[in-house]
């Protein structure tokens, strides 16, 4: 597979119409000396006092880039309030696994949210894959001040196993069930990975001790492009059967609106309408609301 010519392929998304208007006002953000927080939100601080009109740039970049998925992000005071408060995910993985010195990809990264938490670890080398051209330049926004060496490709999870090297790491959220076979995908990763690598994967669940999976007739909490959602034990099934060894459950959740709600920097639903109104244990389809499951996996 010829990855360069993909790249060189997609990054003419920059001239897109919808997204060549993002690509100029990161462009022209200014310069500022910014420092890295640890925190819930990916918070940038600058010892400069930043005058109103950079501080007004800032605010209208970062709102001409809407929708913001994951998040927050805190740019000197500004706060990013995304829909998903991608934290509460990070707080659960974030110890089950170590990243110091390791090479690490997140498959499916959007706009880096979890790349920047993961910086406070060291990892030797942070490698992002989406297609999103739009997550991109949200990506690349970020990065502005941020100026870490993530590398960001707009690749999916079908070019991991083809890149250029192995990884020791690669942390797959939110992915599996966009994916009609999820033990191809799975087996793709686990050859993307170094002898002994970690997978970190989540997606939703359903609650059942049979070996099955729901396939959605059409849309599953309004979203059109799920195939299947596991139970806990055919999710290890499909772990198993793409080679990985070592597997664990290290986490269930249920997505509240705690979790995932509508704010001012998303544009359309989010989850409070993707629910049944007089059944919240249902989606508006009648199928069980999401819940998540958070699997830890080793190649051998």
């Amino acid at each position: 597979m010829n990855l360069d010519a993909l790249r060189k392929e997609r990054a003419a998304s920059k001239e897109w119409k919808n997204i060549a208007p993002m690509v100029e006002k990161v462009a022209a953000l200014p310069s500022i000396e910014a420092k890295l927080v640890e925190g819930d939100a990916v918070t940038l601080v600058s010892d400069a006092t930043l005058d109103e009109a950079t501080v007004a740039q800032i605010r209208q970049s970062a709102w001409a880039l809407r929708p913001w998925r994951k998040g927050p992000f805190d740019l000197f005071g500004l706060y990013i309030d995304a829909e998903w408060r991608s934290n509460l995910k990070y707080d659960l993985i974030k110890n089950h696994v170590d990243l110091r010195d390791k090479v690490v990809a997140d498959i499916g990264c959007n706009n880096g949210y979890y790349m920047f938490r993961m910086l406070s670890q060291s990892p030797r080398k942070l490698v992002g894959f989406d297609p999103s051209a739009h997550t991109k330049v949200q990506f690349d926004f970020i990065n502005h001040f941020v100026r870490s060496n993530i590398v960001y490709e707009l690749l999916g999870v079908e070019h991991f196993e083809h890149y250029e090297h192995k990884f020791d790491v690669a942390f797959c959220l939110g992915v599996i069930y966009h994916r009609s076979d999820p033990i191809a995908m799975l087996k793709s990763i686990r050859n993307g990975l170094n002898a002994g690598g970690t997978l970190i994967l989540d997606t939703f669940f359903i609650d059942s001790d049979a070996d099955i999976a729901l396939t959605p007739k059409m849309r599953y909490a309004k979203i059109p492009n799920i195939y299947f959602v596991p139970t806990p034990s055919a999710l290890i099934n499909w772990c198993e059967r793409a080679g990985f060894v070592d597997i664990e459950e290290i986490g269930r959740t249920t997505t509240t609106l705690e979790e995932q709600r509508k704010t001012d920097w998303i544009i359309g639903e989010s989850l409070e309408t993707f629910l049944d109104p007089l059944d919240k244990t249902k989606t508006v389809e009648g199928y069980p609301a999401p819940q998540r499951i958070y699997i830890k996996a080793r190649r051998a």
